[in-house]
């Protein structure tokens, strides 16, 4: 009798816990007008995606995500604030609630999708996994890596997917892990591995934080498909819409030819209907999401269309350098 009562007990508890995540999780909206302003989770610093800069203001690809959902949701897009999270402790903090999203270098897994009550909104930037080395080894491919000890992270894919190139290609190697990117970065810098692993994006990123960065280069090959984007919690449909179409936003305005430059001039003064729909002069798209007609437009405004915030962050014309590639319209 008392096993049978502690069991009662115990689903009762479990059911309640559920019901009160259930009711956080689809009053997302609700709680972030009431704070005024969108908790974003974001990178400890990795310059092109998330990273403060010399004023202490958060810049990046992801920062623009999190600065147009924020314009969607508010009309400013100063209405974020920003949470630098590990690779580590990033899924802890947005199934807690202490962020609203991630926008995060983040690769969307099918275990990630499954198993740990989130959901992807997009893919912002489509990457692979790569190794970066030292120029004075000689190294111009990954098969010449057969021994070699590898710096990387800590929560992140690129374990398993080390492990799943150098066991195919039957090499032998050492992982040497690190709960922060920074302290990988450095143990690398200071010659405690022979190569460092990560997104190749991340790898040209990193690359800037070294003493000598001429003196390493990035390997060709990419072993993986990494579809970064941004994530939300599970069971909130509405929220998860505004991420992803603010976002979607971008890339259609894109496509469109719609710049922030003129669209105050397209607003309004256009033949294309699906123009008027995106700047909410025809159609009810705000509606559909809860939110006024002119989410799209305050969107893309805020940081420029997709093209606009990938040449200024990343693209080759940056320190990074990266051209366009997968990410191309």
């Amino acid at each position: 009798m008392k096993m049978l009562l502690k069991l009662r007990v115990a689903i009762v508890l479990v059911c309640a816990c559920l019901y009160s995540q259930s009711s956080v999780a689809a009053q997302t909206l609700s709680i972030i007008k009431e704070r005024g302003h969108v908790q974003c989770g974001v990178s400890q610093g990795l310059p092109g995606f998330s990273n403060p800069d010399d004023k202490g203001n958060w810049v990046g690809m992801d920062v623009d995500i999190c600065r147009a959902v924020a314009a969607a949701v508010f009309g400013d897009s100063g209405s974020v604030k920003f949470t630098p999270l590990s690779a580590k402790e990033r899924f802890t903090a947005l199934q807690s609630g202490e962020v609203d999203m991630l926008a995060r270098n983040t690769t969307w897994s099918m275990h990630r999708d499954t198993a740990l009550g989130v959901d992807f909104t997009g893919v912002n930037y489509y990457d692979g996994q790569g190794f970066m080395v030292r120029k004075e080894l000689g190294i111009t491919s990954t098969r010449e890596l057969d021994g070699a000890s590898l710096c990387t992270n800590l929560g992140t894919t690129t374990e398993l997917n080390a492990a799943d190139y150098f066991r195919t290609n039957n090499m032998e190697y050492e992982i040497v892990a690190f709960e922060k990117a920074d302290e990988a970065v450095a143990a690398y810098n200071m010659g405690r591995c022979d190569a460092y692993t990560t997104d190749q994006s991340a790898l040209y990123a990193q690359r800037l934080k070294l003493t000598e960065p001429s003196a390493h280069v990035v390997l060709p090959e990419i072993i993986s498909k990494e579809p970064l984007g941004p994530v939300v919690r599970q069971g909130d449909d509405q929220w998860s819409d505004i991420v992803r179409w603010a976002h979607f936003a971008m890339v259609n305005a894109e496509e469109l030819g719609v710049t922030s430059a003129n669209i105050e001039e397209m607003t309004g003064n256009t033949n294309n209907p699906e123009i008027a729909r995106l700047l909410g002069t025809e159609g009810t798209l705000g509606e559909m999401i809860g939110l006024d007609a002119e989410w799209a437009k305050r969107a893309i405004m805020a940081e420029g269309n997709y093209g606009e915030i990938f040449a200024k962050n990343i693209g080759e014309e940056t320190p990074i350098g990266l051209a366009r590639g997968l990410n191309a319209q």
